[in-house]
C-alpha cells in the first residue's frame, strides 16, 4: 500500500508537469546556463555581468511593484501580471538568438534579453504562486514539489538536445506550453475564496502582521541569496562554472523534493524557515572563513553548495507564502511579493557588492579575502535581524535559560513573582524540543487530539477551538488578526474535513475526544 502511494505521489498531472517546465527554462538562466547554448562570443565577462545585473534587478523591482499594485489595484494587477508574463518572456529569449546574428547590437540584445526575461520570469512566478495558494494545501504543496523534481529531470534532458535546437526549443516550443498551462489552470481558480476577493486597503491591519510574521523568514532566506549573488560575482569570469552551479543546485533539488514527496507519505512533515536558517549560518560563515586560504577550485564549490542550498530555501519560501495566504486570507500576490522582493534584492545586492569587493584593491588582502570579510560582516547583521533584532534581544528570555540573579539585600525573603500565562494556550508548533506543549485546558487538549486524527492545520486548529468556545466569527477575525470572510473559510473546511454540518456537531465531536496525554499521543476515544 505504502509503495502504490508513493507511485502515485510522482504521478506528474497538469499544473505540475507545467511548472516544471518553466522552472527548467528559468533554471538555464540562472547562472548564465542559456549561455552554453549559444555560441561562445556571448559567453564574455562582460556580457554575463551586463546580462545578470539587468535580470536581477529587473526580476526584484518586479516583485516590489507587485506589493504596491496588489495593495492598491488587486483587480487590474491580477490581469496585469497575465499579459504582462509571456510576451516578455519571450521577446527577451528573441533578443539572445538575434545577438548571436548582430554583432554590432550584441551587447544592448543581451542587456535588452535580461530585462524582459526578468519581468517574465516575475510574472510567471507570480502565476504558479498564486495558482498553489489557491489549492487545497494539501494538492498545491504536492504540485509545487513535484514540479520542482521534474523541473531538475527537464534541465539535464535538455543537455541532452543539440545545442543548435536548445536555443530554439525553448522559445518556440517549451515556453509556449507552460505559458499554455498556467493560463488554462489560472481559469479553473475559484477567485471567490477570501484571499482573492479581500480588498487589502481594508484590512491593512491583518497586512501589516502577515509582513511581520514573514519579516524573519524572508531575512534568513535572504541571507543565503546575499551569499549566492556574492560568489556569483567572484565566478562570472569563468562561465563553466555557470553550468556546474546549475547542475549542483537542480540536484540539490530533485533530492530535497523526492525526499520530501516520500517521507509525506509516512509522517507529517513540518520545518521553520528561521530554525533551519540557524543549523546552516555556522556552516556558511566557515565557507566564507575558509574562501581566502584555499582559493579558486574551492570557490566553485563554494559557490555550488550555496546556490543548491539557496534553490532549496526558495522551494520552502513559496510553500511558505502560500500557507500564509491560506492562512490570513491575504492576497498571494501580496504575500509572495513581499517575501521574494526581499530574497531577491539583497541576492542582487550580494552580486553588485561582490563585483565591487573583487575589484577593491586592498595592500596585503586578495579579492577572495576582502569578500569573505564582507559576508562576515553582512551575515552577522543578517542573524542578528533574522532572528529579531533588538526586539528580541530586550525581551525577557526563555524559563529553560538559567538567569544570572542577585536577590536584594533589602527583601531577604522576597521571590520572584510566577510568570503568568495570561490564560492563552502555547501553539504546538512553537514548542521547543524536549518541552511538554503547555495546554490551556480541557479543550485545548481535546481540539489536540482532534488535530491528530483529522489533519487539521495549525491556523484551522486555532479557529476550531475559538468557535468551540463559543466565539463570534467578529471575534475570533479580531484576535487572530484575520478577516472575517478568512474565517468563516476556514470554518467551512474544517466541517467539512470533521464531516459535520453545524456548530453543536462540532462542540458534541470536540468533546467526544479525551485529552490528549503527555506520554501518550494514541487516537483513543472515551
Amino acid at each position: 500500500m505504502n509503495a502504490a502511494n508513493i507511485l502515485r505521489a510522482f504521478k506528474p498531472n497538469a499544473t505540475s508537469f507545467g511548472y516544471a517546465s518553466f522552472l527548467a527554462v528559468n533554471a538555464a538562466g540562472a547562472w548564465g546556463g542559456v549561455f552554453p547554448f549559444l555560441p561562445i562570443k556571448l559567453q564574455e565577462p562582460h556580457m554575463l555581468f551586463w546580462f545578470f545585473l539587468v535580470e536581477s534587478l529587473v526580476f526584484a523591482a518586479c516583485f516590489f511593484l507587485s506589493i504596491v499594485g496588489s495593495y492598491r489595484m488587486p483587480g487590474p494587477t491580477r490581469l496585469f501580471i497575465v499579459r504582462l508574463s509571456a510576451v516578455p518572456y519571450l521577446l527577451g529569449w528573441f533578443c539572445l538568438i538575434g545577438s548571436m546574428y548582430l554583432d554590432s547590437w550584441m551587447l544592448p540584445l543581451v542587456i535588452a534579453g535580461g530585462g524582459f526575461i526578468g519581468v517574465g520570469s516575475a510574472g510567471f512566478y507570480m502565476l504558479w504562486q498564486r495558482l498553489f495558494a489557491s489549492e487545497d494545501s494539501d494538492a498545491g504543496n504536492h504540485d509545487l514539489i513535484l514540479g520542482t523534481a521534474y523541473a531538475s529531470v527537464l534541465y539535464f534532458a535538455l543537455h541532452l538536445i543539440p545545442r543548435a535546437v536548445t536555443v530554439y526549443l525553448i522559445p518556440l516550443v517549451i515556453t509556449p506550453f507552460f505559458a499554455l498551462a498556467i493560463s488554462l489552470r489560472s481559469r479553473e481558480i475559484d477567485f471567490g475564496q477570501p484571499m482573492f476577493e479581500d480588498v487589502p486597503k481594508k484590512n491593512a491591519g491583518v497586512y501589516r502582521q502577515a509582513i511581520l510574521n514573514l519579516a524573519r523568514p524572508a531575512l534568513c532566506v535572504g541571507s543565503l541569496g546575499l551569499c549566492a549573488g556574492l560568489m556569483r560575482a567572484l565566478a562570472i569570469d569563468d562561465p563553466a562554472i555557470g553550468s556546474f552551479v546549475n547542475a549542483l543546485s537542480m540536484g540539490a533539488s530533485l533530492i530535497t523534493a523526492v525526499a520530501f514527496l516520500v517521507l509525506w507519505q509516512f509522517k507529517s512533515v513540518r520545518l521553520n524557515v528561521v530554525a533551519l536558517f540557524r543549523i546552516v549560518f555556522p556552516v556558511v560563515i566557515t565557507g566564507f572563513v575558509l574562501l581566502p586560504f584555499l582559493g579558486g577550485g574551492y570557490a566553485q564549490w563554494l559557490a555550488s553548495a550555496l546556490h543548491a542550498a539557496y534553490s532549496v530555501a526558495i522551494m520552502l519560501m513559496m510553500i511558505q507564502c502560500a500557507q500564509a495566504s491560506r492562512d490570513h486570507g491575504t492576497n498571494p500576490v501580496f504575500v509572495y511579493g513581499f517575501f521574494g522582493g526581499v530574497v531577491y534584492a539583497l541576492h542582487d545586492a550580494g552580486f553588485i557588492g561582490g563585483t565591487l569587493a573583487a575589484q577593491t584593491s586592498i595592500p596585503g588582502l586578495s579579492p577572495h579575502a576582502v569578500v569573505a570579510l564582507g559576508a562576515g560582516y553582512l551575515l552577522g547583521f543578517m542573524h542578528f535581524f533574522g532572528q529579531g533584532g533588538f526586539r528580541t534581544a530586550m525581551r525577557a528570555p526563555s524559563p529553560i535559560v538559567p538567569d544570572v540573579e542577585l536577590v536584594s539585600r533589602t527583601h531577604p525573603h522576597a521571590t520572584r513573582p510566577a510568570r503568568q500565562n495570561a490564560g492563552r494556550t502555547r501553539p504546538i508548533q512553537d514548542v521547543p524540543a524536549g518541552e511538554e506543549p503547555i495546554y490551556q485546558d480541557r479543550i485545548s487538549k481535546q481540539v489536540a487530539r482532534i488535530r491528530e486524527e483529522y489533519r487539521l492545520s495549525a491556523r484551522e486548529t486555532e479557529v476550531m477551538e475559538h468557535i468551540v468556545r463559543g466565539k463570534t466569527v467578529v471575534r475570533i477575525a479580531e484576535e487572530l488578526v484575520i478577516s472575517e470572510n478568512t474565517v468563516r473559510m476556514h470554518s467551512k473546511r474544517i466541517y467539512a474535513k470533521l464531516d459535520v454540518h453545524k456548530k453543536q456537531e462540532l462542540i458534541d465531536l470536540v468533546d467526544s475526544f479525551a485529552p490528549v496525554a503527555s506520554d501518550d499521543t494514541s487516537s483513543q476515544r472515551r
